[in-house]
Order: structure tokens, then sequence, then C-alpha cells
């Protein structure tokens, strides 16, 4: 056979085994840019959240689909887009990785690393828009989450599953208080997700530096939208981080999430709803502002044993303008969440820090998520601290105050004294108990009021040496009348 032969042989082969193939992708065109905002048109199939690709390698999410054109918002920078540029559906909806390869990473909103550690080794993504568990796949949340913040943990205690909000003005102590929350998860098999949402990049690096140096990142997630960053990327954050928490609480793991802050989301999605042409309402935001926060909280769930027996706790931060909780975004977190850690700037700046108001702090959980000895001995915590309350303005009249009315007050001073407690330093449950038992029994009424912090600690220094088993047995959340009597003798022998 001829050289020709064989070449037109090999054409015949080819072209027997050739079959059609056609890639059809659907294509349309930049009509207008600006802000972060691009219109197309051609486009016609479109799906709401749905990815879309820019001719230059930038990536879009599609949110207003109208007749004739389709508005989204462009993830990372939208300089490099121009009018006329080609637009193709990828036909994904908008999702970000999971998996155990996140943990100890600091990731963006779109879920790609920021820390400079390499890529992500994980395979799997999570849509980040997930229809919240139904009420039957849930169960009531009565198991504790620790913060190992005395005052939380005693007076409006946080339950694993459920969602409490943490209101206050700028520098009142918010972030301290969840971060505080991240330090006392170490050995509790629980894991963080901690978001910032429009926080600047320096104080986020400091967090990341501080949870590394007390050991937090092995069981931390960091997702960043920083200050300098379009909208879009503070409006996704949030709904990354849950999506990473969903994936380990399907594995029925334990999952504390936390949204810093949430205000900034809002005030990320009004400047989006504005420029894509949503009609304002009340205070210029969207009438979904609302749905915005309940799609984003209600994913928070205690599931049952049938649907894995995993948990994501939600603490939402919010930044009130002078104290007001009354004002629009505020009320609808409030009415969306299961109760609120109040910090008021007055007790701030008076030195009570964490700066709780205990008056309009709540938890709608309640002694549900408490051990059986912090229920135990909180109980009268909270009767005491209500009366001081109701006598502090005769605080200064003490000299003419019968001696009853002055011992209430006394041993308020002191339990307020005692719930001071500075950043960084959560405390064991068992110790805790210890010391609202102790003070809540008067064995601190004798100490002057600056000594109410040196005699705590050397109690529980005394207890941690002669009384290791009580300790345990209190961490074990057991509770009995031995158990009871065992605390007074260690309270008696201390205070001898």
């Amino acid at each position: 056979m001829s050289y020709t032969d064989q070449v037109v042989q090999s054409i015949r082969k080819n072209l027997e085994q050739f079959t059609k193939q056609a890639d059809v992708l659907e294509v349309g065109t930049v009509i207008e840019v600006g802000d972060g905002i691009a219109r197309m048109t051609g486009l016609d199939n479109c799906q709401a959240q749905e990815m879309l690709s820019f001719e230059n390698g930038a990536l879009g999410l599609a949110l207003n689909l109208e007749a004739e054109t389709v508005s989204a918002i462009v993830l990372g920078e939208y300089k490099g887009i121009s009018e006329g540029m080609t637009v193709k559906r990828t036909g994904k909806i908008m999702s970000v990785p999971v998996g155990d390869a996140l943990i100890g990473r600091v990731v963006d909103a779109l879920g790609q690393p920021i820390d400079g550690k390499g890529d992500l080794a994980t395979q799997e993504f999570y849509p980040v828009e997930r229809i919240a568990p139904g009420v039957m796949s849930r169960e009531p949340v009565n198991k504790p989450l620790i913060t190992g913040i005395k005052a939380i943990d005693a007076l409006i205690p946080v339950g694993r599953g459920q969602r409490e909000l943490i209101i206050g003005d700028r520098q009142t102590g918010k972030t301290a208080i969840a971060i505080d929350t991240i330090l006392n998860q170490k050995d509790q098999d629980v894991i963080c997700v901690y978001v910032a949402v429009g926080q600047k990049e320096s104080k986020v690096a400091r967090i990341v530096a501080k949870l590394q140096e007390e050991g937090a990142m092995g069981y931390t997630i960091v997702v960043s939208a920083g200050a300098s960053e379009p909208a879009p990327m503070s409006y996704l954050a949030p709904y990354t981080g849950v999506t990473m928490a969903e994936f380990f609480a399907d594995k029925g793991k334990d999952v504390l999430v936390i949204y810093d802050d949430l205000t900034k989301q809002a005030w990320a999605y009004r400047e989006m709803s504005l420029l894509l042409r949503r009609p304002p309402g009340r205070e210029a935001y969207p009438g979904d502002v609302f749905y915005l926060h309940s799609r984003l909280l209600e994913r928070a769930c205690n599931l049952n044993t049938k649907n894995g027996g995993g948990s994501i706790t939600a603490l939402p931060i919010i930044e009130t303008q002078a104290g007001d909780i009354s004002a629009y975004v505020p009320t609808n977190v409030i009415s969306i969440t299961d109760g609120q850690i109040f910090l008021e700037t007055s007790l701030f700046y008076k030195g009570i820090r964490p700066a709780l108001n205990v008056g309009l702090s709540v938890s709608r959980v309640g002694g549900a998520a408490q051990t059986k000895p912090m229920k135990k001995v909180a109980g009268s915590l909270k009767l005491a601290l209500a009366q001081f309350r109701e006598l502090e303005a005769f605080a200064q009249f003490s000299s003419d105050l019968d001696p009853d009315t002055k011992k209430q007050i006394d041993r308020g001073q002191r339990l307020t004294e005692l719930l001071k407690q500075p950043q960084y330093s959560p405390m064991p449950a068992e110790e805790q108990v210890l010391s609202i038992y102790a003070a809540s029994n008067g064995y601190f009424d004798a100490i002057d009021l600056k000594e109410v912090k040196a005699a705590e600690e050397s109690l529980i220094k005394f207890a941690r040496k002669a009384k290791s088993a009580l300790l345990d047995k209190l961490r074990a959340g057991e509770w009995s009348d031995d158990i009871q009597n065992e605390l007074k003798d260690t309270c008696e022998q201390y205070a001898k």
C-alpha cells in the first residue's frame, strides 16, 4: 500500500469515528457596569444566585432577573469589566468549599484562602443558600455552650443550637465576648467559625494572632470580608460562614458561628440593593432586610439524632447607635434570636467589664442551657442582683440605712465586683460555680470590696489543691445534697 493510500485510509477512519459534539453556551452582553454592579442582556434562562463568568475572568452573582436584563453583583474587582464585554452562564449556583481542610485557615467570602498557607485540600462544595432544617428535624436546646464568662453562664446562659445576640454601641466589648467564647471551647469538642464582616484587616490579623497564640486556631475557621473589599463580599461572608458550619453539623458535630457584625452586612446589602435599583424602604433599607438576617440565623439549629445530632450555635453581633436597641435592624435581629446580651457604654466606662446590662439582657432558653450545679447556685445570684439594682440608688446614703438593707447593698456590690472579668481569661464552669456559691452565701461579705477578686483567686487555688475531686464532680454536672455540703465545707475551711 502506497503512502498516499495509508493517509487516505487514516483520514477515512478518523472521519468514521468522528461524532458531532456541540458545546451550548448561553452568552450575554454587558450593557452597564459601575460600583460593583453589572447589567446584561441575552441571558434569558439565567437562575437566581447563579454564578456568571465575565470575559476577563471575573465572577458575578445573578440577583435581579428582569424581563429583558439580568443584574449581577461582581465578586471582587469590577474595574476590568466594560460595556460590550461578553458574559456567560456557568450553570452553577453560588457554592463555597467545605471540609476539615478549612480548620485553622483564614478565607475570604468566596472560601478562597488569604492566609498565605497555600491552596485548600478540599473537593467538596456546599451551596451558599440552603433551606434551614425544619421543625421536625430539630430538638429542644438542652446542652450548655459554656462561654467561660461568669456573668453570661450564670445569668444569660447560651445553649448549643441557640441564637444569642450580642448587642451594644461600638467599643463596648462585643468582639471580646465572642473571642473569649472561642477560647473557652478548647477541649470542648466544638468547631468555631469566626466571620469578620467589614472589619479592618489589622483587627482581623490581631484576632487571628491571638487565637494562634492560645492554640484556638486548631478548631477555628476565620472568614474575613475586610472593610476595603466591595459590598458584595460583606453581604456574602456570613452565608459562607454558616455554610462551612453546616458541613460539620451534618457530620454530628457541635459548631459555634460568630457574625461580627451583622450591622455591616445590612449596610452592604442596602448599598447593593440601591445600586440594583430595588425600592428603598425605612431608613433606605430594602423591604427584605429582615429576610436577609432571618434566613441566615434560622440555619442555627440543634438537630435530633435521626438527622445526625449536630448543632450550630449562632452569636450574631449588632452595633447600636447611642444605645438605641429600638432602631430598625436591631429590632429585626432581636425578634429573630433567642435572647440578647446587651452591653452598655456607661457600665463599660465605670469599669464593669463585661459591661452587661442584666435588666435588658435575656436568654429565652434559660436554665435548660445550664448544668445542674450552675442552675442551683445561679438562682440566688439573680435574686441578689435584682434586689441590689432596686436599692443601688440608696447606696450613697448607706450610713442612714437599716442593717438588712445595708447588708443587701454590700452583697450586691461584691457580686458585681465578682462578675467583672478581664479579657482573654475565660473561667472553667466548675470554678464559676464555686465562686458564685461563695459570694451568694456571704463568704465574701466580710472582705473589703477591693480585695474580693484576690479572695476569689485564693479560694479557687485552695479548691484546686485540696478539693480537686469536688471540682471534677461539678465539671461533670453532678449535683446532690452531699456535693452542696462539700461546697459549704470548702468555703468554711477557706474562710478559717
